[in-house]
């Protein structure tokens, strides 16, 4: 498993429901969107005046990287899995 923000590319399942946001599906749109702000603070901080452009970049940036931290530490398993949904099962994966 990859870390958020280690440039390891996370991947969806083929067999996860895609209607749903998962743990897995917010992650994989964490990271990209994370790639193309790291490349727009780095477009930014190339220009000559990027203004206030550039450190609103990075505060966003900050933030959904804090974000891909939180969610990386959610991993439903079978321990959580009842207490998560409400119902017995087991997780399809475990992402511990």
């Amino acid at each position: 498993m990859t870390e958020p923000g280690d440039g390891g590319l996370l991947e969806r399942p083929a067999d996860e429901d895609h209607d749903l946001l998962t743990y897995g599906e917010a992650g994989v749109r964490l990271q990209t969107e994370i790639q193309t702000l790291r490349d727009e603070v780095a477009r930014l901080a190339a220009a000559t005046d990027p203004g206030p452009a550039l450190g609103s970049a990075r505060a966003r940036l900050a933030l959904l990287e804090d974000a891909a931290q939180r969610n990386a530490r959610q991993p439903i398993t079978d321990d959580n899995f009842e207490a998560f949904f409400g119902y017995r099962g087991t997780a399809r994966r475990n992402t511990t």
